[in-house]
């Protein structure tokens, strides 16, 4: 039975189930990038892995650059190899089982950390098998979602996935700031094994969840598709079979993957002008740079020293102020997203990140934050207000245009590459900043603040509108030659006179009434010509 209904058609209680329970994937990540930022400063790790001038006195201990990059950035490298292998992984094994495959390999990273004792490097080779798991299921989550959920709330239940990042975040400031008072390595031990409690509620809940439709349907799976598409919906499983909106979806799903399957798909095809898949490859894999080059995650990676250098005496609080901003702005994310599309926000957000990134690093760089109090201030409600805007935008924008912007028959290969590039930035900056940072200080903010207002324009030239749209649909919208980013708003599939008749005529369909003549989305293929080459 439907859970409730969105412009009339049924939402089912397995729908949203599915997309928090797969979003556990993104509390790991966040979870993972909360924690360092706090452990780096505990006592008992810096005795156990800096360089320490007096050995026994924390007072003398002290991370070289290089070491405190690797040690925060090979999580990166691990993510970057884990997003390009997650592709083949969620191809071969179906989307469910990959994600618990690949729990366990994040689970094998933190054990091997929770048991260094006294090797930097062991700590950070955990942090790199952790960072395999982590890729891989940065790949697939976003997919299934997207795959899985209706097309009328894609975009909250895929920035579900935004949220839960945000949520593992603050949650790994909570834990950190009372771990810090245990007493010799259990106080950032604590904070590693936890992390074993997260994984082990996802690899095992989502094998109760239905598998993508699209998958079965790719691999012949009719039944268990028209099942799994009836569990999102709400409807039945003794309706399945003979439901018109079911069979319609159904229909739709074989006719796109019938088509596409008749070119066997490989990474070369990613690349490839036709179908403007070069195009939508390298717009994803920009996209995802742009996201880290918004400078969000040289907050949350280095936060408590930032924080600590503008005068705070308790950067740990202060970070968890800051954790909180952007856990609770990302439900307000979610509602933007779905209210507003995908360009408009992402514009607006760009332009808003940039003005206050501006502020940050103009006032600290105009006086000294450690002696000016005003300054350090100002800085922190900079850093705050910029987080508010990068929680309502970029954060979840980008993560559900991965999942919704590719062909089902490249959308696992074409996602990787994007997540990659997520991934090859998340390491550059992690690694480099505090190079860059003793270099140049906070004028650091002044390169983000115009990367910001970079990816606002990229948005407006490049990416298409497709909100409210199956991601059939979206796949011909990126092939009509007639459509361009900045009309692409008012875009419809062939038969349709715009957005809202498409889902009037969804509609008209769940309540089993004649449809328009020529109205039906099964037979958008054969009126458009077929999918063109652009």
């Amino acid at each position: 039975m439907a859970l409730f209904y969105v412009d009339g058609l049924p939402i089912g209680w397995i729908a949203i189930m599915l997309a928090v329970l797969a979003s556990m994937g993104g509390f790991i990540f966040g979870y993972d990038t909360g924690q360092i930022s706090d452990i780096l400063l505990m006592e008992d790790f810096k005795l156990r892995f800096a360089q320490c001038g007096t050995p026994g006195d924390v007072s003398t201990c002290k991370f070289t650059t290089v070491r405190e990059g690797l040690i925060v950035a090979l999580l990166s490298i691990g993510t970057l190899v884990g997003a390009l292998i997650g592709a083949p992984t969620a191809d071969i094994l179906g989307r469910r089982m990959a994600m618990t495959v690949e729990c366990g390999v994040f689970m094998v990273g933190v054990i091997i950390q929770i048991t260094a004792f006294h090797s930097w490097v062991q700590f950070a080779i955990g942090r790199l098998v952790s960072g395999l798991g982590v890729g891989s299921l940065s790949a697939a989550v976003p997919m299934y979602q997207a795959e899985t959920a209706p097309p009328q709330i894609r975009g909250t239940l895929t920035a579900t996935y935004q949220l839960f990042i945000t949520f593992g975040i603050l949650v790994a400031y909570c834990i950190s700031i009372g771990a810090r008072y245990i007493d010799g390595s259990g106080s950032w031990r604590t904070v590693v094994g936890i992390g074993l409690l997260w994984p082990l509620i996802l690899g095992i809940g989502i094998l109760f969840m239905p598998e993508s439709p699209r998958w079965l349907t790719a691999h012949g799976r009719f039944p268990e598709a028209r099942r799994a598409i009836a569990a999102t919906r709400g409807i039945p499983e003794a309706e399945a079979d003979d439901h018109f909106f079911v069979h319609r979806e159904l229909e739709e799903m074989k006719s796109a993957i019938d088509f596409e399957s008749k070119v066997k798909a490989g990474w070369m095809d990613c690349f490839k002008p036709e179908r403007m898949q070069l195009y939508r490859t390298l717009l994803g894999m920009t996209l995802q740079m742009f996201q880290q080059l918004t400078g969000a995650n040289y907050f949350f990676y280095y936060g408590a020293t930032i924080f600590t250098s503008v005068g705070i005496q308790d950067s740990f609080v202060t970070q968890i102020i800051l954790g909180a901003v952007n856990f609770g702005c990302t439900f307000g994310g979610m509602y933007i997203m779905e209210r507003f599309g995908r360009r408009f926000p992402l514009i607006i957000g760009g332009v808003w990140q940039s003005m206050w990134l501006f502020v940050f690093a103009a006032a600290g760089t105009a006086k000294d934050p450690t002696t000016n109090k005003g300054i350090g201030e100002l800085m922190i409600v900079s850093a705050c207000m910029f987080i508010f805007g990068y929680a309502m935008t970029w954060a979840p924008g980008v993560w559900i245009l991965i999942g919704e912007t590719f062909p089902t028959r490249t959308r696992a290969r074409q996602a990787a590459l994007s997540t990659a590039s997520n991934w090859l930035w998340n390491f550059l900056l992690a690694f480099f900043t505090p190079f860059i940072v003793s270099a140049i200080d906070y004028r650091y903010g002044f390169v983000f603040a115009a990367c910001n207002l970079a990816g606002a324009v990229i948005v407006y030239f490049f990416l298409y509108e497709s909100s409210d749209l199956s991601l059939e649909s979206v796949d011909m919208m990126y092939c009509d030659p007639t459509c361009k980013p900045w009309t692409s708003r008012t875009w419809a599939p062939a038969g349709f006179d715009s957005r809202r008749d498409l889902i009037e005529q969804g509609r008209a369909a769940e309540m089993h009434k004649p449809l328009e003549a020529g109205g039906g989305e099964e037979t958008r293929f054969e009126k458009a010509g077929g999918p063109r080459a652009v």
